[in-house]
Parts: structure tokens; sequence; C-alpha cells
């Protein structure tokens, strides 16, 4: 764990603090105390073949060869398989970034990573087949509650664009499920400038002290579930929910390997 969070907290599109002042508080407290705590969060939700992110992105990437015909191979910005291990055993690659919209901090990142020239698709977030998974995979697992679409949330200042697709993704969804009752929120505060809002424990804990019986969450914004859905909703938001006064929860799985979704990447990149 400290190995990972060092590489990844001390990308500059991550944390965007003056490398002078950030670095210190990093390698000084952040990384003393944090990879313990991630641990703990980690073995609640670990899977016997392992993380659940990288167990659903290795199916994901074996059913999508399968449904191409096409090689695939699966990178992870931060660890291994790394990206520019992984780009160089493909010829003339496209490279399709998991994450439905665009930041600075995840897509941008993974640019940071490639070669001059590489063909990357930027983002996917208003794309019918994606949208079209999303809500056959809803529908599968949905019962009625109070539908609350949870993104991963990020600093305020320069998300612009992420928030606009966010929003434009969540609404998207909305209509093919037909629904008009859902609220959007983000998750995942860090640190202490303005992120965006509403924050997703806050609202849980508003709508179980107004009387919502039952909640369902989505999140949309990931395409396989991992410790954000898993540990940080599936049990940190639901504990809050019920103790607000809350009956019900329910985490709507992420895609992960619905057969939509890998008909969607494939269309996403065959486009």
């Amino acid at each position: 764990m400290r190995v990972y969070l060092a590489e990844f907290l001390a990308d500059p599109r991550v944390v965007k603090l003056p490398r002078w002042l950030w670095l210190p508080i990093l390698h000084g407290i952040v990384l003393r105390t944090r990879p313990a705590k991630s641990a703990e969060k980690y073995a609640q939700i670990w899977m016997p073949e392992g993380s659940p992110l990288a167990v659903y992105t290795a199916r994901q990437a074996k059913l999508l060869q399968e449904r191409t015909g096409k090689p695939v191979r699966y990178a992870m910005r931060y660890g291994a398989p790394s990206i520019p291990e992984t780009f160089n055993q493909l010829e003339d690659p496209v490279v399709l970034p998991l994450y439905p919209q665009y930041a600075e901090s995840t897509t941008a990142s993974v640019a940071d990573m490639l070669p001059r020239g590489a063909r990357m698709i930027e983002h996917f977030h208003d794309h019918p087949a994606y949208i079209a998974a999303l809500a056959a995979n809803a529908a599968r697992h949905r019962q009625g509650g109070m539908l609350v679409m949870s993104f991963h949330g990020l600093p305020k200042k320069g998300a612009e664009r992420y928030e606009r697709e966010c929003r434009e993704t969540a609404t998207l969804l909305a209509q093919k499920l037909n629904i008009d009752r859902y609220v959007v929120t983000f998750q995942s505060r860090f640190g202490y400038a303005e992120w965006l809002g509403p924050a997703t424990d806050a609202t849980l804990r508003k709508l179980g002290a107004e009387g919502v019986r039952s909640v369902e969450v989505a999140c949309p914004g990931f395409v396989a579930d991992c410790l954000e859905t898993l540990e940080e909703i599936g049990i940190a938001a639901r504990r809050t929910f019920l103790e607000a006064g809350g009956r019900e929860f329910r985490l709507l799985p992420c895609l992960n390997e619905s057969p939509e979704w890998i008909s969607a990447m494939a269309e996403i990149v065959r486009a």
C-alpha cells in the first residue's frame, strides 16, 4: 500500500499543491498513517483472486478480446502492469482509459504516460452503448428505492468539464431508466479544498433523517467494483444511511463483466 500510495499521491495531476510543500507532507505524514488505514479497508473487500479492481479489469480485458478477436491488454496507471510496458506489447494500440468522464487527475494522467501520437479515447460519458449498458445493469438489480448516483469527487476548481460530464451521464441514465426521482452526489473527499457537491455521505445522512426508508446507490463513474464502491459505499455509506434512520440500503454493482458492457467497450473502441 505504501508503494502504491507514494506513486499515486505524488502525481501532480492528483495533488496540485506545489511539490516543495506537498512532498514533505506526503512522505512525512500521509505515508506514515494512510497505508495501514487503506489496508484495513481493502481487507474487508478482498476477493480470493485478489483486489476486486484488478480481478474485474482482467476479466473485462479477456472478454473484450474474445468479443473483438483482437489482442487486448490491460494496464494500471499506478502499479503493475504499467502503461508503458503494456503499450509496447501491442502494435499501434487504441488506449481506452476506463474513466467514462474526463478529468485531469485520471484521463489526462494516463495520457501523460503515452508516447506522442498514441491513439487514446478521451471519454465516453454519453456514448449510447455505455448508457444502455448502465441502464441494463441498473434495471437488473433495482428494486424501487430512491436512486442516488454517486460519482468520484474532485476539488471543485478546474473540474468544470468533469462535473458537466458526470451530470450528463446521470441525466441520460435517468432518461433511459424512465425515472425522475434521483440524486447526483460526489464521494471520496480528501483534504481541505472545496470539492464538488453535494457529498454522498452527507446526502445519505440527510435522506435517512428526512424519513426516506429505502435508497439504491449506483456508481456510474466506475466501470468495475473497487474500494470506492465496495467499501466506501457498500460498507461506510450504508452505515451512515442506516444510522441516520434509513431502513434499506442497496449498492448496485458496477458494470464489471456484464455482457452489455463488454459489447459497449467493443463498440467504443471500434468507433
